[in-house]
């Protein structure tokens, strides 16, 4: 059985359509009205072999916050959905990715226990119409939704875009690895019995 989902929101805020395929091969459609994000978005379906469509309609005129954290919840949701009841999964993943100057990583865990811990001190600045402190909502958003345990760390950098970029990187080498479908798990990876 495919492991997918299909999520749709609408508030008077945003008007959100994302679709998830878990083994995929990283085939992405993302239009938000936010570019930088769009091209974050790409970074984890590419990285995290996941096929992904996210068509976006929010209050951008405003600013991108509804957007990029309603896109962070539907994400997170989509997650969970395509999961099930996480049979088999590694449950655990970490990705450490460069870029040019700057590395961070991700090391997070699908318990159903959400949780964020966000060690990359950024400067209050934009890339094009987004504003870099929406990178913590976005995941913050995702993680509650998602019931994600994600601990995200800035070993060095200096260029924001090179930041950024090696987070959703290393997010999706994290996500693709805990996603990932282990023989030799049997139920869920837990001394509970259950993963929520």
């Amino acid at each position: 059985m495919a492991r997918k989902a299909t999520i749709t929101r609408k508030t008077n805020e945003t008007d959100i359509t994302l679709e998830l395929l878990l083994d995929g091969s990283g085939r992405h459609q993302v239009e938000t009205g936010v570019p930088f994000f769009d091209h974050m978005l790409v970074q984890i379906a590419r990285h995290g072999f996941f096929d992904l469509t996210a068509r976006a309609v929010g209050d951008i005129e405003i600013d991108a916050h509804h957007t990029v954290e309603d896109v962070g919840i539907s994400l997170g949701e989509a997650f969970k959905q395509a999961l099930g009841d996480k049979a088999g999964i590694r449950r655990y993943g970490r990705g450490t990715m460069p870029m040019h100057e700057a590395l961070a990583s991700a090391i997070l865990d699908f318990s159903g226990r959400p949780h964020l811990v966000y060690n990359v001190p950024l400067p209050k600045a934009q890339i094009g119409n987004f504003e870099v402190e929406l990178v913590e909502e976005f995941l913050t958003a995702f993680c509650n939704h998602g019931g994600i345990n994600l601990h995200v760390n800035l070993a060095y950098g200096d260029n924001l875009h090179h930041i950024i970029e090696a987070v959703f990187k290393a997010l999706a080498r994290a996500l693709d690895e805990a996603t990932g479908l282990d023989p030799r798990i049997e139920g869920v990876l837990s001394s509970k019995g259950k993963l929520e």
